[in-house]
């Protein structure tokens, strides 16, 4: 129960304030005449005054409300490591037990990682339940902690201290790779320079000081270890070897006794560009399908095409003297010998041997496809004869070998079983828009030369089922073999053509070992939370992929087929950090989100973050290693913290159940009071 005096004026205040100094006239006057009863007449007027102003006496029926501490737990992934876990839990009953016991209500919210890796946002949440609570009932605020948060702007107005208890240990130490610079992409074959450093932190134990050892290997291949001094910055000097995403993974191998190894490991993507693209296509005699090639590579301006097209073989006898021919000479030694490894694909089209190209200069390009080099054969009728390619070195590396027999009739070529789940033909029916008036996808070819299969991989079917195009992998080069010379009937829209430019296309990156058209790979992408996982085959069934997560565990992952191929799996909702993903004999690795969040570029628990913002509003922190400080109450405007206790403050909040307002006197009665007086100062002055 409250009272209290409350005024409720009959008229105006400015009003009363007017009569009053009517009075105060009238009183003067009165002491001016000499007049013995100006006191009762101002004692009159006073209680006239008083009747206006009308006081009442209000009575509050009230409710005690319990005081309420906010309490915030840090869950965050850096709260996760050595025996922080441990230290929360037992902190967290321990306050919920020593609240209750003061009469108090907890209010408890657990913060994890932020999903855009901004890291702990402790002052945000603690914000956010101060919107939900009145502000008068609001007694302090304990936050369970390693001090490690990243939106201290935000700290909110709090009429209560706020209290931080540190979890970690005062003896901890850690050590973090860290990548400063790291180009997106990179030309082939040239060197560019990535800078990465290694730093320690905290209490670093006596001999581990100084040096470190690296461990460096791409797209998952041998490691290579390297001896760097720890706090300096390094440049990596670093050659891309293929086209595509290169994968460079660096690990500093974990050292006795520091905290984590979640920010021992990075990996940088780089993306490998073809500066220029040198092809040299030697056409045996002009026919129709030249410009089909040329438009191809000529279309691509990052490709540098060297195209001869022999005119006049050595066999020719039209009596035209040397000196007077206008044709350039084929510089067989300079291409064939000298600079053949300068060249990313070697075309043959429609060529045969007439004495221009030695048995030694074709041995040569074996070597060179051997080596790592690509060939392509685009085969004519010639093929099939005496002087077909095939009767040369090139036998030992071409897929298939022709019988002698041209099919000269109507064909329409169709995608093998096989080739249905290769990449370089997979869809390509999609790739072309077939004549309304046919149910055919593409148009028909008019001719094809026969051919047994001796290896590789035959995609496209012609005639009777027969091998049309095949692929092989020769030695650490690919060799293509199309076994018709009419691809440009599609190019010049015969029975409403074909996608002749996207197989041609597919068919020349696959030969240059482009990523995206490799059969066999497995491809990891990140979409926001989640990883989808793709391992593209021949086969018909694929095995499960063991992923290690960040923290080491392993799971494992079904792939499905979703297409001709192709078979994927999804990892949803999964933390940052780095993945490794193995299936049989390829292995990934992959970042989602950095490979050391944010949460992991200090590890070491400390209070430098929180003291300035707790002691602005009279708090403290206290490290959870020293022992559980004891929690109490103190009144408003005292002390909120001592020597291994910390202090809430009592608010006397309360809720009104009922109030009641009554005069303090009755009107009747002022009125009475006031005429006595005026009755007393008249006879006074009348007997006077």
């Amino acid at each position: 129960m409250a009272n209290q005096i409350l005024f409720d004026p009959l008229l105006d205040w400015m009003v009363i304030y007017a009569l009053g100094a009517a009075l105060v006239l009238i009183v003067a006057l009165s002491l001016w005449r000499g007049l013995s009863g100006w006191p009762f007449r101002l004692l009159a007027g006073a209680a006239l005054l008083m009747a206006l102003i009308n006081p009442s006496l209000q009575s509050e029926e009230r409710e005690p409300l319990s005081d309420i501490v906010l309490v915030v737990v840090d869950e965050s992934a850096s709260q996760r490591i050595s025996d922080r876990p441990d230290q929360t839990v037992e902190a967290v009953d321990a306050l919920e037990a020593e609240i209750e016991a003061l009469g108090m209500e907890a209010r408890i919210a657990r913060v994890g990682d932020a999903e855009d890796n901004s890291g702990t946002r402790l002052m945000a949440e603690l914000q956010r339940m101060m919107a939900e609570e009145p502000r008068a009932r609001i007694s302090g605020a304990l936050l369970v902690t390693d001090g490690r948060l990243h939106d201290a702007e935000l700290v909110p107005d709090m009429p209560a201290p706020i209290h931080a208890l540190i979890t970690g240990r005062e003896g901890d130490w850690d050590r973090r790779l860290v990548i400063e610079t790291a180009p997106a992409f990179a030309i082939i074959g040239e060197e560019v320079q990535l800078t990465l450093r290694i730093e320690d932190q905290g209490a670093v134990p006596d001999g581990l000081e100084g040096r470190s050892d690296i461990v460096i290997a791409i797209d998952g291949g041998p490691p290579q270890t390297y001896t760097v001094p720890v706090g300096e910055s390094l440049d990596l000097p670093l050659t891309l070897e293929h086209a595509g995403q290169n994968v460079i993974q660096f690990t500093v191998p974990e050292a006795e006794g520091e905290l984590t190894t979640r920010n021992n490991a990075a990996v940088v993507q780089i993306n490998g560009i073809r500066d220029r693209l040198r092809v040299l296509l030697v056409s045996g005699e002009p026919h129709p399908g030249q410009r089909t090639w040329r438009n191809l590579l000529k279309s691509d301006p990052s490709v540098d095409l060297v195209h001869f097209t022999i005119l006049r073989p050595p066999d020719r006898q039209d009596g035209v003297p040397v000196d007077e021919l206008s044709l350039i000479a084929f510089p067989t030694r300079e291409l064939f010998m000298e600079a053949v490894d300068e060249f990313d694909l070697i075309i043959f089209d429609r060529y045969q041997r007439r004495g221009i190209l030695p048995m030694l200069y074709i041995d040569n390009i074996r070597r060179y496809v051997e080596d790592g080099g690509a060939l392509l054969v685009a085969a004519g009728p010639d093929f099939a004869g005496a002087s077909s390619l095939y009767r040369t070195p090139l036998s030992e590396i071409l897929p298939g070998r022709p019988t002698a027999r041209v099919i000269e009739d109507p064909y329409l070529p169709t995608i093998s079983e096989l080739g249905a789940r290769h990449p370089v033909t997979t869809g390509l029916e999609t790739e072309h828009t077939p004549r309304p008036d046919s149910d055919a996808p593409w148009g028909r070819w008019f001719r094809q030369i026969e051919l047994t299969e001796q290896g590789g991989q035959t995609v496209m079917q012609g005639a009777d089922g027969a091998p049309l195009l095949m692929l092989d992998r020769v030695g650490e080069g690919r060799v293509a073999l199309l076994a018709s010379d009419h691809a440009w009937l599609w190019d010049r829209g015969f029975e409403g053509g074909g996608p002749q430019l996207e197989l041609l296309r597919r068919l020349a990156h696959w030969m240059m070992g482009e990523p995206d058209l490799e059969e066999e790979a497995l491809t990891a992408d990140v979409d926001g939370q989640s990883i989808l996982i793709t391992r593209r085959t021949l086969a018909d069934t694929v095995g499960t992929v063991t992923v290690t997560t960040p923290d080491g565990d392993e799971i494992e992952v079904m792939l499905e087929e979703s297409s001709p191929g192709a078979f994927t799996g999804e990892i949803v909702g999964a933390e940052q950090g780095l993945y490794r993903l193995v299936e049989g004999d390829f292995e990934r690795v992959i970042a989602l989100g950095p490979a050391a969040p944010r949460e992991f570029e200090v590890t070491i628990a400390g209070s430098d973050q929180i003291d300035p913002l707790a002691e602005a509003v009279g708090g403290t922190s206290i490290r959870l290693e020293e022992g559980m400080p004891d929690i109490r109450r103190v009144g408003e405007g005292r002390a909120a913290h001592g020597r291994n206790w910390l202090g809430l403050i009592t608010r006397d909040a309360y809720v009104t159940t009922d109030v009641t307002v009554m005069p303090l006197v009755s009107a009747w009665l002022f009125l009475l009071i006031a005429a006595s007086l005026m009755v007393a100062g008249w006879l006074r002055e009348g007997r006077q």
